[in-house]
This record gives structure tokens, C-alpha cells and sequence, in this order.
């Protein structure tokens, strides 16, 4: 090889390292690939302190969990679907107030944005109460701020990369522990015509692994009254059924509300029946914060799917609640 030739060589690799250092920086940002243990121990530290006083139902101290939780979506640039151009939506049942909180990503494609995927938890938990071994704060760190965080985790990931096809709402529900109350409202009140829902998915009691099931896997209430949670197992979602039917989970969440107006709605959990349920222990000290991680980012990509995809889940023979 001549000199010339040589040179010619380098001058055209050299244009070519150029060219790809420029794309590289002018390409669309990728979605965002993995949950971080400690954007997880953010959330969980924010809602599940002591200093939240345990998030009790239509107290203020529920109200400044929902205000956190609108100060995430905020920095996540999730538009508010509240009250007045807010996060927060107000109900007023009985001689009580409870909070919603309400965010939207508007789907991009002109058809698919007509319909909606929701994604829900309850920010309430049971607040202070009577003491347990010198404990009188119910922190509820697995139930719920470990849906919650699950909630927050899906927004970001789902900020973060090409906007979604289908409309996506983020509900967190007030009052879910004394009767559902948010829920009820927001199925009422909804930010989009409540006839777009296509499906939802609740994240409850996420916080510990269940020995009942495999290793890595998360269960699905009512599994067996839709084909939604096995579509999405087919594409890649370790989920299997709830494997405590005579609990009878599928009732106890705020999915419920959901169903019973005929929308595909189940609940995500790894509730594996601990004796810290309801008592001051469930705290932060017992969250596993390593199976937490994986559990939420196992759902990402079938989330990501689902609301890219035109498919539509049904309820199965005799499914439908």
C-alpha cells in the first residue's frame, strides 16, 4: 500500500470515528434499561418513615404522602390529571377527605391514545395506632409504599424512552384501608372517559419475596379470570397465578373497584401472608430491598408492551366479576 493510499485510509477511518461520535450524541436517548436499588430505597424512604407517621387514611399525614408522591411525578415530567391542573384529587365522603394522586402520559399514536393502561397502588396505610413493643407507628412499607414505589419506577422508565402508543394513567389511591374511598371516586372521576380503560394493573405488597411461588416470580389476583396476566408472562413478565386463592386477594385491592365496572384489573403482588401485615414491624428494616428491585424491573419491558401494544385483554368464561 502507497503513501497515498495509506493516508486515504486514515483520513476516511478518522471521518467515519467522527461521524459515529456525532450520532452518538444526536441519537434519540434510550429507554431507560434497569431499576436502581437506590432510586427504590428513595421512594421506600420517602413514603415509609416515621416521619410519614404511617400515611394513615384521610389524615393529613396521608395528604403529605400524596403531595411527595405529586413532587416525584412532577420531576418526572408526568403531566398532572388532578383537580385544577393538579396531581392531587380531593374526596369528600362522609365527614372525611381523602387525596388521590393523578398522573397521565398521553399516548403518541392517533389511534391507540384513545385507549388507557392504568397503573395503580394505595398510598394509605394505618397510621398511629396502638403500640407494639414500643411501636405506635404503622409505617406500612410493604403495604403500600412498595406499590407506590412500583408505580413511580414504571413512570420514570416509561418518561424516560419514546412515549407510549396507548395512553398510560398513574393512580395512587387514598383510603384504600377503610374501604377504598379513592378508588371508588377516581372510577367516577376519572381523567380520560372511563370506557378507555383497557386494563389496570394494581402493585400491592411487593416488598418481600413469597416462598409460596418460585424464586424471582410475583403472583396475579384472579390469574385464572382473564387471559391479561398470561399474555403478559408471554412476554416475559414472571408472573404466575395467586397462589392464596382462599384469601381471596382479587376482592381486596383496589383493582376490585375497577373490575366490577367490567375493566380487566388484577393486582401484582409477592405477598408471601407475614405476620408483619397490619402491625408497626412492617417497616423498612423488613423490606427486601434486592428482591424489590428485581421484582419492579421484571415488569418493565411486559409493561412497556402492553402499552405499546393494540392488544386487548378479555375476561375468561365465568371471569368476570
Amino acid at each position: 500500500m502507497n503513501i497515498q493510499t495509506k493516508r486515504a485510509t486514515w483520513v476516511a477511518l478518522l471521518l467515519l470515528v467522527m461521524a459515529s461520535a456525532v450520532m452518538a450524541q444526536t441519537a434519540t436517548p434510550k429507554a431507560k434499561a434497569t431499576v436502581s436499588l437506590e432510586s427504590v430505597k428513595k421512594y421506600m424512604q420517602g413514603l415509609a418513615s416515621d416521619e410519614m407517621r404511617g400515611r394513615g387514611s384521610a389524615t393529613a399525614d396521608e395528604l403529605t404522602a400524596a403531595k411527595y408522591i405529586a413532587s416525584q411525578l412532577k420531576l418526572l415530567k408526568i403531566e398532572p390529571a388532578g383537580d385544577d391542573g393538579g396531581y392531587l384529587q380531593s374526596v369528600k365522603f362522609g365527614a372525611g377527605t381523602t387525596t388521590n394522586v393523578i398522573g397521565i402520559l398521553r399516548g403518541s399514536d392517533a389511534k391507540l391514545t384513545k385507549e388507557t393502561i392504568l397503573l395503580s397502588a394505595h398510598l394509605d396505610h394505618l397510621g398511629v395506632g396502638r403500640a407494639v413493643n414500643g411501636d405506635s407507628i404503622y409505617n406500612g412499607a410493604d403495604d403500600d409504599a412498595s406499590g407506590c414505589t412500583a408505580v413511580l419506577e414504571l413512570a420514570e422508565a416509561l418518561a424516560a424512552g419514546p412515549r407510549p402508543k396507548r395512553t398510560v394513567v398513574f393512580a395512587l389511591f387514598g383510603s384504600e384501608e377503610i374501604g377504598g374511598y379513592g378508588a371508588r371516586y377516581f372510577q367516577e372521576h376519572p381523567p380520560v372517559p372511563v370506557e378507555s380503560f383497557v386494563a389496570n394493573l394494581e402493585f400491592e405488597m411487593i416488598g418481600r419475596p413469597d416462598a409460596a411461588v418460585a424464586p424471582h416470580t410475583l403472583w396475579l389476583t384472579g390469574y385464572e379470570r382473564s387471559n391479561l396476566g398470561a399474555e403478559l408472562a408471554a412476554h416475559g413478565a414472571r408472573l404466575v397465578a395467586d397462589p392464596h386463592p382462599e384469601q381471596n386477594f382479587f376482592r381486596r385491592s383496589d383493582n376490585y373497584v375497577l373490575a366490577r365496572k367490567g375493566i380487566i384489573a388484577h393486582t401484582v403482588s409477592s405477598y408471601g401472608l407475614h405476620s408483619d401485615y397490619h402491625q408497626p414491624s412492617d417497616d423498612l428494616a423488613h423490606v427486601d430491598f434486592a428482591h424489590m428491585t428485581e421484582a419492579i424491573e421484571s415488569m418493565v419491558e411486559p409493561v412497556r408492551w402492553l402499552v405499546n401494544s393494540d392488544f386487548k385483554p378479555q375476561w375468561n368464561k365465568d371471569g368476570k366479576p
